[in-house]
């Protein structure tokens, strides 16, 4: 593997004139991925509904073609998966990514065809280690390793040529055979559905291989770095892979877990890159360590609007481009892919950090939401779960608001409500594990994190006395009118604060 090193960094250091070229022209990029996407997308059944023969320009395809979500496109997606081709995409689709499912779903499919793989999701990769190797040229992370924690879902058959998986997942199984060669562990193992006996292998496989960096979400990195912890007895973990230098993330804020990283790898050479890949398409990445916000990459197979808020529930919305955009905004991600997607909405709001190059940081989500550990829980899921626990525990909720607890050197996370009941139930204890069975069955990222609480234990719920939020808006002089409070929270801050009023009440 070492004498492979300086060929590979050779092939990386050809992505830099094309990352630069998207760079000095961004715009021009841009059109020419629209037009590349219209041209295909005119020989599907969308496309002929939607006249793209007839479109030319920007503003023509905006007028033509309404913003979508999930559940727009869910017919054409569903006729996809029983195997009908050329129906948002002009090339054969038989693989979809799993993913945390919208109100009237578990879980969402969306489309990833050989086109978005290569264009997009493999590119962006190569990019970022381009990039990595502009950063630190003197690198050594291809000598050995990377790490991959794929997906919580092994890939499953959906038809006789159809299949699906966690992106990462799908990733992972159309990995080229050189590619398998530099990560670990093997596809058996990285693909494996029971995650309590997934990390046990991981962690015995990978012992003795030379890991140079560590590519996954936080949560279970910290779960896997932890059984490596308790089976070698060490506790740094560059006492065990000398020369793991980078750990690259996503998925999730990473601001809670910085701290635990730096103390399970104390170490001044270790560096950290932010990416932002969704099954929707690889947005994003650092281009500079340590650096404020991430790279849009332009030339990748996805063209973007940008929404600004308030426009948001209108079927034809003003978006804008990126010569429009301005610094410290919040506006919504709208995507059209080289996976068949149409001015598809994909929930994140983002903020521009810079506009020269273009750089961005994710801001939040459209809708109130926990993902402190990949659970993607929205206020539909845990209305959804209140509604139930409270209908068999004879209860009743006035109000709600809840927030995720962070990993400690002796717990794992979970979530914290507080709730107001006008009815109390009889036993809290039962309430709680009715609330966590429905939120399961609501959200599927949210039942893999809870599996044998290897990740997410079962929620804390603190009963505040009636009155207490109504009292709190009151105190804030938000009462009445469109003032509420937030149900879901992705920090602590809120729900601290209502608490200790509670508190204070008492």
């Amino acid at each position: 593997m070492k004498i492979l090193n300086p060929a590979l960094k050779g092939l990386l250091k050809l992505r830099w004139s094309s990352i630069d070229n998207f760079l000095l022209n961004p715009q021009n990029t841009q059109v020419m991925v629209y037009n590349s996407l219209i041209n295909s997308g005119q020989f599907t059944e969308f496309g002929r509904k939607h006249n793209f023969q007839h479109i030319n320009e920007i503003k023509d395809y905006k007028k033509n073609v309404p913003v979508h979500e999930y559940d727009d496109l869910k017919p054409y997606i569903q006729k996809m998966m029983e195997g009908s081709q050329n129906v948002l995409w002009n090339s054969p689709i038989s693989w979809f990514a799993k993913s945390s499912g919208t109100t009237s779903d578990k879980s969402k499919f969306i489309p990833v065809s050989n086109e978005s793989l290569e264009e997009c999701h493999y590119k962006s990769a190569k990019d970022v280690l381009a990039l990595y190797y502009r950063n630190f040229p003197q690198s050594g992370i291809l000598t050995g390793k990377c790490l991959t924690l794929g997906g919580s879902h092994q890939i499953n058959q959906l038809n006789a040529e159809s299949y699906y998986g966690d992106l990462s997942a799908v990733m992972i199984q159309n990995m080229s055979y050189f590619t398998q060669l530099i990560r670990t562990p093997d596809t058996s193992i990285a693909l494996m559905q029971e995650w309590e006996e997934k990390i046990e292998k991981m962690a015995q496989s990978t012992i003795l291989e030379d890991v140079t960096m560590i590519a996954g979400v936080p949560t279970w990195t910290i779960v896997l770095i932890k059984k490596i912890f308790e089976i070698t007895g060490k506790n740094n973990l560059h006492e065990i892979w000398p020369n793991l230098e980078l750990y690259m993330h996503g998925g999730v804020n990473f601001t809670p877990y910085e701290q635990q990283f730096k103390q399970l790898i104390p170490s001044a050479q270790m560096n950290y890159l932010e990416t932002y890949n969704a099954s929707e398409g690889f947005f994003a990445a650092q281009d500079i360590i340590g650096r404020d916000g991430l790279l849009l990459f332009l030339n990748h197979g996805i063209f973007y609007e940008f929404m600004p808020l308030e426009e948001q529930g209108k079927e034809f919305p003003e978006t804008l481009q990126l010569e429009d955009v301005e610094i410290g905004k919040n506006y919504a991600i709208v995507v059209s892919t080289n996976s068949g997607l149409w001015r598809y909405i994909v929930g994140d709001t983002i903020q521009f950090v810079s506009v020269n190059p273009y750089r961005i940081k994710v801001s939040g989500r459209l809708k109130h939401f926990i993902n402190a550990f990949g659970e993607e829980l929205i206020v539909d899921n845990a209305d959804y779960a209140i509604a139930k626990a409270c209908k068999e525990t004879n209860s009743s909720v006035t109000d709600y608001t809840a927030a995720p607890v962070y990993f400690s050197d002796d717990s794992n996370g979970c979530h914290q409500w507080i709730i107001e009941f006008e009815t109390n139930p009889e036993s809290i204890e039962q309430f709680t594990e009715i609330l966590d069975i429905y939120l399961q069955q609501s959200n599927s990222d949210y039942e893999a994190k809870r599996h044998k609480s290897i990740a997410l234990s079962i929620p804390r719920v603190n009963i505040v006395p009636k009155g207490t939020f109504n009292d709190w808006l009151k105190s804030k002089g938000k009462l009445g009118g469109q003032h509420k409070v937030p149900r879901l929270n992705n920090d602590r801050k809120l729900l601290e604060e209502i608490l200790e009023f509670s508190m204070s009440k008492v």
